[in-house]
């Protein structure tokens, strides 16, 4: 692989789009429509906990193990579609995966117990997980390098929208049916995203550089291996990915999942369960995925993750040991937003950039869900610890030491800003 140098006028925030032929805008709205989607779809879930749980007189904790499983799924879901990715192509595991997490929402709706529910909603996950690997691969490789991360951090912008179009929906089904319909109605509304797979069938290609590359192994006679990505030649790249994307994830997992509670509970806030608290950290995640993307391209894929990282330690902190009144949360929710999605704008383009083409899927695939697979015992972790620990404080320790790992990744893997892709 080589490196590319970009001039000034390529670090213009929306030139990018205007210089992507029509083909990759194509591959680009597909894949942004199907994340969209595929956290809407996601979303959903943490809107209707409350009528699921009276609808199947279920415990909180049963409920939480619905999006354990999903959670888990997704880690296994995106595993397979990035190691498949590499066999059957990127557009097909697009179209299958965008197939499969709608049918399986739309199922969700159907369920008539909490078995049935748990099952469907833990199948869905492997189509969760398994379309983010096949969209940011897809993009990552049809948008040429000067603009690579500032498209695929776009496209993983979609997930703040996605979430905006699930509370909007909760909002007006429940306010316009009874509950024990609303909610099955949301579930039902996911199957929507099955109509994408229409046009990804119509307008987007494969990368010219996945069929150079499928071109040169068939010549060879060899075929894409998922247990390349652990030979000699590659396997410190699969360990620091891993050390990563376990970093990025354990941070936003530690930080999600328990704030609200030690807020609540200890803090005695109010304003979390507000529709205007909710969105501006929806707003706040927005603005962090768009801004993140322009950095990646602007100062660097590692110099982005350590600023961003170092920026969501320092909103912890203030979370947690700041003296904060019901004003004061509700602003900072942007930056909580900002920052703790924001990181995963250069994930999709990083990765993209580190693995050869013919294990690319393979690599991205494991890297990023084998980071979500263990960062989802953060919260768990956090719950243990806060046996002996304040909350506020387990919560800190855990937060930090995950982004202290992304640091320490980001510093030892190579700057990838503008490398061009090759038929390898």
């Amino acid at each position: 692989m080589t490196m590319q140098v970009t001039t000034a006028s390529e670090y213009h925030p929306t030139a990018w789009y205007g210089q992507m032929s029509g083909r990759e805008k194509s591959a680009f709205w597909a894949s942004i429509g199907g994340w969209i989607l595929d956290a809407m779809d996601v979303q959903i879930l943490s809107f209707v906990f409350p009528a699921i749980i009276a609808a199947f007189a279920i415990s909180n904790a049963d409920a939480g193990l619905i999006g354990t499983s999903t959670l888990f799924s997704s880690a296994f879901g995106g595993w397979f579609a990035g190691a498949l990715s590499d066999r059957s192509g990127r557009v097909r595991m697009l179209q299958i995966t965008i197939l499969w997490f709608a049918v399986f929402t739309g199922l969700c709706g159907f369920a008539q117990n909490y078995g049935q529910l748990l099952t469907f909603r833990a199948l869905m996950g492997f189509g969760f997980g398994g379309e983010w690997a096949a969209a940011a691969i897809l993009v990552g490789e049809i948008i040429r390098p000067e603009n690579r991360g500032k498209a695929v951090g776009a496209m993983q912008s979609g997930w703040a929208v996605g979430w905006g179009m699930a509370a909007l929906l909760a909002t007006l089904f429940f306010s316009l049916m009874p509950t024990e319909l609303a909610w099955r109605a949301l579930f039902w509304v996911g199957v929507t995203p099955a109509l994408l797979v229409l046009y990804v069938r119509r307008a987007v290609d494969e990368p010219p550089v996945y069929m150079q590359t499928i071109q040169n192994l068939d010549q060879s006679g060899t075929k894409p291996n998922f247990l390349e990505i652990f030979s000699p030649a590659i396997l410190k790249t699969t360990i620091l990915t891993c050390i990563l994307t376990t970093g990025a994830q354990g941070g936003y997992y530690a930080i999600t999942t328990w704030l609200p509670t030690f807020l609540r509970t200890e803090r005695k806030l109010t304003v979390l369960g507000s529709g205007g608290y909710l969105a501006v950290i929806i707003i706040g995640s927005f603005a962090g995925y768009i801004v993140s993307a322009w950095l990646n391209d602007r100062i660097g894929r590692r110099t982005n993750f350590i600023l961003f990282a170092l920026c969501s330690i320092v909103t912890v902190i203030a979370y947690t040991q700041l003296t904060i009144d019901n004003t004061t949360m509700m602003y900072l929710g942007f930056p909580l937003g900002f920052f703790a999605s924001g990181i995963f704008s250069g994930m999709g383009p990083f990765l993209t950039e580190l693995f050869p083409t013919r294990v690319r899927g393979s690599g991205q695939g494991f890297a990023y869900n084998f980071g979500r697979g263990i960062a989802a015992m953060n919260p768990l972790f956090v719950g243990m610890l806060s046996a002996k620990l304040p909350l506020g404080q387990s919560i800190g320790i855990f937060a930090i030491g995950a982004y202290g790992l992304l640091i320490l990744a980001a510093l030892l893997l190579p700057e990838t800003r503008g490398r061009v892709l090759t038929a390898a």
